[in-house]
C-alpha cells in the first residue's frame, strides 16, 4: 500500500480531534497554529479544510477564519430518520447476499467491541462502531447505498462519540451489534432490518434526551 500523502494524514489528523470533540463545536482553528500543532505545512492543512468543510464538518468564513461546525439536534434528527430507513434496508440486504468471510468479518467486529466498552476506549468503540456500519454497507452489495449510508454516519458521527459517554450505551452498542449479526448470519433479513432499526432508534432516544 503505497504511503498516504500529506494532505490524507493532515485530513485524518485535524477530522479525528474533530469527531472526538478535542476540536470541540463552535471552536475555531487557525491555519497556522493547526498546522504548527500537527507538525503539518499549511498547505496540507488548508486542503483538509476545505475537504471538511464539504463534509459538513467546519465552516470557513472570510479572511479564512475557521469555525468547527455546531451539532444542531434537529439536524440529527432528520439525519437518524434517514438512517432508519436506509441502515435497515442494507440490513436486510445483507443478510441475502453477505459472504461467509464478510459474516465472520462482523462477528470478529462485535468480539473485539466487547473489549472495548471502558470510557477510555470510547474512540476505539467508535471506530469499531463506524467499521461495523461499513461491513453491512459492503455486504449489501450496493454501491449508491454505501455512498449514501457512509455520509449520513459521518454528519452523526460526532454525536455518537458524545453519547458514547455513557456506560449504558456503550454496552447496548455491542448487544445490539450481536443481534444484527446473528440475523444476517441465519441470513433473516426482517429480523436483521428489524433489529437494525432498533439500534438506530436507540441512537434517537439519546439525541432526545439530551436535546
Amino acid at each position: 500500500m503505497p504511503p498516504l500523502s500529506l494532505q490524507e494524514q493532515a485530513y485524518r489528523a485535524i477530522r479525528a480531534r474533530i469527531v472526538t470533540c478535542r476540536f470541540p463545536p463552535g471552536s475555531s482553528l487557525v491555519e497556522a497554529q493547526v498546522a504548527e500543532a500537527l507538525n503539518f505545512g499549511r498547505t496540507p492543512v488548508r486542503q483538509a479544510f476545505d475537504r471538511l468543510r464539504q463534509e459538513g464538518l467546519v465552516v470557513i468564513h472570510p479572511r479564512k477564519r475557521v469555525e468547527v461546525r455546531g451539532i444542531d439536534p434537529a439536524e440529527l434528527l432528520d439525519i437518524i430518520e434517514a438512517r432508519l430507513i436506509n441502515e435497515g434496508h442494507a440490513a436486510r440486504l445483507a443478510a441475502a447476499r453477505a459472504s461467509p468471510a464478510e459474516i465472520a468479518a462482523l462477528e470478529d467486529n462485535v468480539l473485539r467491541a466487547g473489549s472495548a466498552t471502558a470510557v477510555a476506549e470510547t474512540e476505539q468503540l467508535m471506530l469499531l462502531e463506524q467499521e461495523f456500519h461499513g461491513l453491512i454497507a459492503a455486504a449489501a452489495r450496493n454501491a449508491v447505498l454505501a455512498d449514501i449510508l457512509r455520509n449520513l454516519r459521518d454528519r452523526a458521527i460526532r454525536f455518537w462519540f458524545i453519547a458514547a459517554g455513557q456506560s449504558t450505551h456503550r454496552q447496548s452498542v455491542v448487544a445490539q451489534h450481536a443481534e444484527i449479526v446473528a440475523a444476517i448470519a441465519g441470513r433473516d433479513g426482517a429480523a436483521a432490518e428489524g433489529a437494525m432499526r432498533r439500534h438506530i432508534e436507540d441512537l434517537r432516544s439519546s439525541v432526545q434526551q439530551q436535546g
